[in-house]
């Protein structure tokens, strides 16, 4: 296995890495999926059917190709479980992980305590507190074994 060199494109997600950090997008996916669709020349709005609309039965309307269809939803499927930027087109939103670690903070077994938190934009995603597994022996080390547990978990949650 061999380097092939830096990693732009992956199961849709387009990824740019920059100093400031990874950025990962689905433009071009979202782009390829409205053109294999005709649906390229749409216009876009912010709400897709005003919220008092009443739905019933178009006896009259023609069938709809359900291979078609079902590769529709299951694309849109996809877009809206992989990424949530995808409702808001257009709009970056960073994932950013807060990490600290109290050396030896339990004085029965000498184990650290973690504290991560997890932002999505200015929303909190997820945060957790544990007991590190094993004992670390410097403020240092407790801290880089709390600091790869939260890229551990940004890395799931991504």
């Amino acid at each position: 296995m061999g380097m092939i060199g830096e990693l732009n494109f992956f199961l849709g997600l387009q990824i740019k890495q920059t100093s400031i950090g990874t950025m990962i997008h689905q433009q071009k996916y979202i782009k390829e999926l409205l053109k294999k669709l005709n649906m390229d020349s749409s216009k876009s709005i912010d709400t897709l059917i005003a919220t008092a609309t009443k739905l019933d039965l178009d006896e009259e309307g023609k069938s709809v190709e359900q291979k078609l269809y079902r590769g529709m939803i299951g694309s849109l499927l996809y877009l809206t479980a992989s990424r949530p930027d995808i409702v808001f087109r257009g709009y970056n939103f960073d994932l950013v992980g807060y990490v600290d670690a109290d050396y030896v903070g339990f004085h029965v077994d000498k184990k650290c305590t973690s504290g991560t938190t997890h932002f999505l934009g200015s929303c909190l995603v997820s945060w957790g507190t544990r007991k590190q597994n094993s004992v670390a022996l410097s403020t240092a080390e407790a801290e880089y074994v709390a600091a790869t547990s939260c890229c551990a978990e940004l890395l799931w949650i991504i």
